[in-house]
């Protein structure tokens, strides 16, 4: 895959920060709709840009859809901050999950986008809501709150597993929270019946 470095090399002007962040909005719109179907000019139509300005800040629908990654992990990062403060560490964890999936089942766009793989060292955010998930994970097992079984990597694929379903029919309305409840009971201490395997 070509890069995907996201993050300008220069600070944009203001004008050209605005027409990103229009583009972005757009995009986000666009690909919540239509999915993998949509297309560029159709961003751009919505931004009330030209086509050319998409292309100059995204030269693919590849690079468009690895922004909006880079963009909701930024955001989901900045939120899980505020929680290494929190003093209960299980209602820390389970906090932070509850925010992955409400941008995940709330954001077409992002499942979408989440297709592009992105080398996690490429997206700042990405690497921090991880640093922050394993510091998480080992708070709750300090505390006697999480199976100490339990790996930091095992909670990204549950929560793709989660991301996954909310583009699924399903006869229960946000039938995610369902499946992320069930999963959060499967990872206490005490719902341990056995050691999992390495």
């Amino acid at each position: 895959m070509s890069q995907l470095i996201e993050p300008t090399a220069r600070p944009l002007r203001a004008d050209a920060r605005r027409n990103r962040e229009k583009v972005l909005a757009a995009a986000r719109k666009a690909f919540a709709e239509h999915g993998g179907e949509a297309q560029m000019d159709d961003v751009a139509r919505r931004a009330k840009v030209g086509v050319g300005t998409v292309y100059r800040h995204f030269p693919t629908k590849e690079a468009l859809l690895a922004a909006l990654v880079f963009d909701t992990f930024g955001s989901i990062a900045e939120r899980s901050r505020a929680l290494l403060e929190l003093e209960d560490p299980w209602e820390a964890f389970t906090t932070m999950l509850w925010d992955a999936g409400e941008s995940l089942a709330g954001d077409r766009a992002l499942t979408e986008a989440m297709s592009v793989r992105i080398p996690m060292e490429q997206c700042p955010g990405q690497v921090e809501v991880g640093e922050i998930a394993c510091e998480l994970v080992r708070r709750a097992q300090a505390a006697g709150q999480m199976r100490p079984d339990v790996i930091v990597e095992d909670i990204s694929m549950l929560m793709c597993g989660v991301g996954s379903a909310t583009a699924r029919p399903h006869p229960c309305a946000d039938a995610w929270r369902r499946h992320l409840a069930i999963l959060l009971d499967g990872l206490r201490a005490d719902a341990a019946t056995g050691t999992l395997p390495r």
